[in-house]
C-alpha cells in the first residue's frame, strides 16, 4: 500500500514541477494602445519616457501629455480629443478609423505607434446594393 502511495506522491511532485515553468514566465506586456468602449489606455512599458506626447484620432482630433512615465500608464476618454477648432469627437456619432501615438524619448529618438484595427470597419455597411 505505501507502495501505491509513493507512486501517487512522485507523480504529483514531477506535474508540479512540470507546471512551474509555465507558472513562473512573465505575462507578456500590455499592448500600448488599448480601446474599451470610450475608454483609451496608454501603457508605456518600456525603459524610457516618453516625453511631448501626441494621440490623434482619424489624423483630426488629438490629445496631449507632457510627458508618460516608464512602466506607467495613461488613461483618457474619447470625448476629450479635440479638433482644430474647438469641435470634441463624438463617439457616439463617429467612427474611429485612425489612432496613432507620437512622442519623444529623453534622448530625442521617436516614437510612434499605430493603433492595428482588426478587419475593414466598413464591412458589411453596403450589404444589400451590391
Amino acid at each position: 500500500m505505501s507502495r501505491g502511495l509513493g507512486a501517487v506522491a512522485l507523480a504529483t511532485t514531477l506535474t508540479t514541477l512540470a507546471a512551474l515553468p509555465a507558472g513562473c514566465a512573465s505575462p507578456p506586456p500590455p499592448q500600448p494602445l488599448q480601446l474599451d468602449g470610450n475608454r483609451l489606455t496608454v501603457n508605456n512599458s518600456t525603459a524610457g519616457d516618453w516625453l511631448s506626447v501626441e494621440i490623434w484620432i482619424n489624423q483630426v482630433y488629438r490629445v496631449t501629455v507632457p510627458s508618460i512615465a516608464a512602466g506607467s500608464q495613461f488613461t483618457v476618454t474619447l470625448d476629450a480629443f479635440v479638433a482644430g477648432f474647438g469641435q470634441r469627437f463624438n463617439v457616439k456619432r463617429q467612427q474611429l478609423t485612425d489612432l496613432r501615438l507620437a512622442a519623444k524619448q529623453p534622448d530625442g529618438t521617436p516614437v510612434e505607434i499605430r493603433y492595428e484595427f482588426e478587419g475593414n470597419p466598413l464591412d458589411g455597411a453596403l450589404k444589400g446594393f451590391r
